[in-house]
């Protein structure tokens, strides 16, 4: 196990169960709530899937991709359809940079596009802010539901 994985890995699954959280909290019909003139839940939340998508993909090719979108947007109906799907997103990203040795991950530049590229282990660092934005979009929709946040969102999110 390379020292990147060791060092980063325990707040990435940290940061990842709050959406683990999230799954066991709603149900298919909250995900059809969207805020006037806004997207529902459910498609904010296979958004987050795409872009989960993409960090994977930009792990393995060094390359950002932007234009990906999921091909089965029943993903954003079903609760169990995202679970799913982040659990192999999530386990997709784990291995491939559990399979990388530090100094690939400390040297390799990725492409993000717009000509930006940036360490791996910065677009990782990213990546794990995208997660948290994620979860701020998340708690206006539960607050205007009037579903109470999960402790460790309040917390960390506020």
């Amino acid at each position: 196990m390379n020292n990147f994985v060791q060092q980063q890995f325990p707040i990435l699954e940290s940061t990842l169960a709050m959406r683990h959280t999230l799954m066991e909290i709603l149900t298919d019909e909250d995900l059809q709530f969207a805020l006037p003139g806004n997207i529902t839940l459910g498609e904010v939340c296979q958004q987050v899937g795409e872009c989960d998508y993409i960090y994977a993909q930009a792990f393995k090719t060094f390359q950002h991709d932007w234009t990906y979108t999921h091909p089965d947007s029943s993903v954003a109906v079903s609760v169990e359809k995202l679970r799913a799907w982040y659990t192999e997103l999530e386990a997709d990203i784990k291995n491939t940079l559990a399979a990388m040795t530090d100094e690939q991950i400390n040297t390799q530049m990725v492409d993000r596009g717009h000509d930006m590229h940036i360490p791996l282990a910065f677009d990782f660092h990213v990546y794990r802010e995208s997660l948290l934005i994620f979860y701020a979009k998340v708690s206006v929709y539960l607050r205007a539901m009037g579903k109470p946040l999960p402790q460790q969102w309040q917390l960390w999110i506020g």
